[in-house]
């Protein structure tokens, strides 16, 4: 396999459009009814942990990283990480979530969490939150809630809802 020139920053404004067309390719119109949207939802992503890929000119990833609250505390949504499917199986998305990853922990957040497929993420140390612990403000199949610790212990801390950084503001 030939070696992509691949860059990848901080997301733009300028790559905003791009993204919004990824995510339409990837997930369609039925993205916007799912929990994780929810709590995105108002809630702009944060520019610090949030990434795009390049090969040249062209966008052909994304990670984007929402604040939310979890159980009463700040914590932070992944998601979503989008591949263009002409660019998959390329280690695009894994160098998004790790680049995206050590953003957070470099910043000093605690709990990273996202809906996802755990076998995927597992790599990157998320584990399923234990089922009845943290609830979701929507539906949401409980194999596929999954949280990565950033400090040691943080999870069994944290018991309640999730919610969006707009409603937390607002308590």
């Amino acid at each position: 396999m030939t070696s992509l020139p691949l860059t990848i920053r901080h997301e733009l404004p300028v790559d905003h459009a791009a993204i919004e067309r990824l995510h339409e390719r990837a997930f369609g119109p039925g993205r916007f009814a799912r929990t994780a949207f929810r709590l995105r939802e108002g809630v702009p992503p944060d520019p610090a942990l949030s990434f795009a890929a390049h090969v040249g000119t062209f966008l052909v990833g994304s990670v984007k990283v929402t604040p939310v609250g979890a159980g009463g505390h700040p914590a932070l949504m992944l998601g979503p990480l989008t591949v263009d499917p002409a660019f998959e199986g390329r280690g695009i998305g894994a160098a998004l979530m790790n680049r995206s990853i050590e953003a957070a922990r470099e910043a000093g957040h605690d709990l990273i969490m996202l809906i996802g497929d755990a076998p995927y993420y597992a790599r990157f140390g998320f584990k399923v939150i234990p089922p009845g612990q943290l609830m979701l403000p929507g539906p949401a199949d409980p194999a596929r809630f999954l949280a990565l610790e950033l400090v040691e212990g943080v999870l069994a801390r944290r018991r309640g809802e999730v919610i969006s950084a707009r409603a937390m503001a607002m308590r």
